[in-house]
């Protein structure tokens, strides 16, 4: 059976970019006869504000996408992180590194001299600095999982295929922060494995750091499920919509009109003049995740203005 989900970070009301994800990935689900669930990614205990994950049940439910099953909270399941990690520490596939961000950044540049530094997802490539033991003076801050030279590659359903060789293009990273939590990508495996998920529909922001999710799913023996990358949604500065770029909230009250802009997103304009419940209706008689743009991002300039208070 096809089980997607839907998995928003706690840090505020969904926006455009959050509903284009949440439609996209409760369509393709629906449409394959399939479950969809709902889990909120708050590992980030800093970022996630009270009484934000009501109020995305609350958006969902507004606009007729509803979850099935209980919604699974990831910050009350370091249990379950802590295993999958314990599991390939014993196997001798992680190490303890003391560096800092800025002394990550600092040497990739002098290690790589005139070559590419920073990974596809613009974070610094780790050059292995502690790999073989912590340099004198260094006390440990995080936990990195070693990685190899083979390819690591996938087709997704909408950006096509993507090969990454971790160690070249990533370097070894981290499952076991500096502050004490356990990294996303440990997280994410861990739950899309326990939750049993076949496909998983999200932004392309993610997709490079896939092949990262596909290597700790064959280190610890997991499923690799599908994926498919969405074009993000950016505003006319080239940003991602989020709270910090003054991305506006999804407004329930017009829940016809948010879904109707979605769709077109999508490469689904509707007809006009339905409802937002025969807006899904429509949606899920029509929708073919081909017809979706093969692009990376997308802007939509109105959808990152702050809402009038």
């Amino acid at each position: 059976m096809y089980i997607g989900r839907f998995a928003p970070s706690p840090t505020g009301r969904l926006h455009f970019g959050s509903l284009v994800a949440a439609l996209a990935g409760y369509l393709e689900a629906r449409a394959a006869g399939g479950r969809w669930l709902l889990r909120m990614e708050d590992l980030d205990r800093a970022r996630s504000q009270a009484g934000t994950e009501e109020t995305i049940r609350s958006q969902l439910e507004a606009l007729g996408l509803q979850w099935d099953g209980a919604v699974l909270i990831q910050s009350q399941r370091d249990s379950l992180y802590r295993a999958a990690f314990d599991e390939l520490a014993r196997r001798g596939l992680t190490y303890p590194c003391g560096c800092s961000r800025r002394e990550v950044a600092d040497s990739a540049v002098a290690y790589l001299g005139n070559g590419p530094f920073l990974a596809p997802d613009g974070a610094p490539i780790y050059p292995g600095t502690c790999r073989n033991g912590l340099p004198p003076g260094k006390t440990a801050r995080a936990t990195r999982v070693r990685t190899g030279g083979e390819p690591i590659g996938f087709v997704d359903g909408i950006q096509g295929e993507v090969v990454q060789a971790l160690d070249r293009d990533v370097g070894d990273f981290v499952l076991y922060r500096a502050d004490g939590m356990f990294s996303y990508q440990l997280a994410v495996v861990v739950d899309d494995a326990a939750q049993g998920i076949t496909d998983v529909v999200r932004g392309a922001d993610l997709l490079d750091s896939t092949a990262r999710q596909v290597y700790l799913q064959q280190l610890l023996g997991y499923p690799q499920p599908r994926y498919a990358h969405l074009p993000v949604v950016v505003n006319a500065q080239g940003e991602k919509l989020s709270k910090q770029t003054g991305a506006r909230a999804v407004d329930v009250t017009q829940p016809g009109q948010e879904l109707a802009r979605a769709l077109a997103f999508l490469g689904h304009p509707p007809p006009g003049g339905l409802t937002a419940g025969e807006l899904l209706l429509w949606a899920l008689e029509n929708w073919s995740l081909a017809r979706v743009p093969k692009r990376r991002a997308i802007a939509v300039p109105e959808a990152g203005m702050i809402a009038p208070s």
